[in-house]
């Protein structure tokens, strides 16, 4: 299926992702381990939790939000994919720390999608997961870029509005397009 939206008219917002277990670590432990790529603060009672910035992170652990900012000599700039800010977490958090490889299949992590508020994220930590961290959204930019390389983008690293509808469209040889089943 493709899909042709106009550049201005497309919006892509943060994809966030919330684990379900921290494995051998405790939340002091964890923080500890991301400390070694990332400057963690804090964040004051009533701030944002929305990240202010590519490779600029928010978690929310014991209840508490704190800015998660990548390291500037931790940034991997071989080629596009590294400097995706959803590959960092991998590179830097899921895979070494918790031992996550898979995204899509490991069933320790899950994904919020940015049009859900992190009020959403606030909710899972409280029912079913340990901490949240909400990323910066991709920019259009580095989606590009990353097309242009040929490569492909990490699994849910982008979530766009508009949504397109679901629905197969033929089209009539003798007339115009029309919608068989709407899914």
């Amino acid at each position: 299926m493709t899909l042709f939206y106009p550049a201005d008219n497309l919006k892509i917002l943060d994809y966030n992702r919330v684990l379900k277990t921290l494995e051998t670590h405790t939340p002091e432990s964890f923080m500890e381990a991301l400390s070694m790529n990332f400057d963690i603060a804090e964040l004051p009672e009533g701030a944002s939790s929305h990240p202010q910035g590519p490779h600029k992170f928010t978690l929310l652990i014991n209840g508490k939000w704190h800015s998660m900012d990548l390291k500037e000599e931790k940034l991997d700039t071989s080629t596009p994919i590294p400097c995706l800010d959803s590959q960092i977490l991998t590179d830097l958090v899921f895979d070494p720390l918790v031992g996550i490889k898979d995204l899509k299949k490991d069933n320790r992590i899950d994904f919020v999608g940015g049009i859900r508020g992190h009020g959403e994220l606030e909710r899972r930590c409280k029912t079913d997961c340990v901490c949240a961290i909400a990323m910066y959204p991709t920019s259009l930019k580095e989606l590009m870029d990353v097309a242009d390389a040929n490569l492909i983008m990490p699994p849910k690293s982008t979530w766009f509005e508009p949504k397109p509808r679901s629905g197969f469209v033929v089209r009539v040889f003798e007339g115009e397009s029309v919608l068989i089943d709407q899914l």
